[in-house]
């Protein structure tokens, strides 16, 4: 199941500039990993030590928060769209 997935500006390194890849999975944990083999070093910038989303990143799928949803185990399809928001913090 492919999955468009929106890369933002501090990941792009990774994905040699693009700001938008494919990647496979049912789930939005099984997208991270295929992200993972594709792109080395994605899932920890994404997620934490346990696995579990890193609290500064935010993970939309088809402009839902995943947070609000089944966290990583959210699922996903054929077409659908998870954008990787870094979270804003300013004074």
């Amino acid at each position: 199941m492919s999955v468009t997935v929106r890369i933002p500006a501090p990941l792009r390194r990774l994905t040699d500039g693009q700001d938008k890849v494919s990647a496979e999975g049912g789930t939005v944990a099984e997208v991270v990993s295929h992200l993972d083999g594709q792109y080395p070093g994605m899932r920890e910038r994404l997620c934490d030590e346990s696995g579990q989303l890193r609290t500064f990143v935010n993970l939309y799928v088809n402009g839902e928060d995943v947070r609000f949803m089944d966290g990583l185990g959210t699922a996903t399809g054929p077409g659908d769209e998870l954008s990787v928001v870094p979270a804003v913090a300013g004074g």
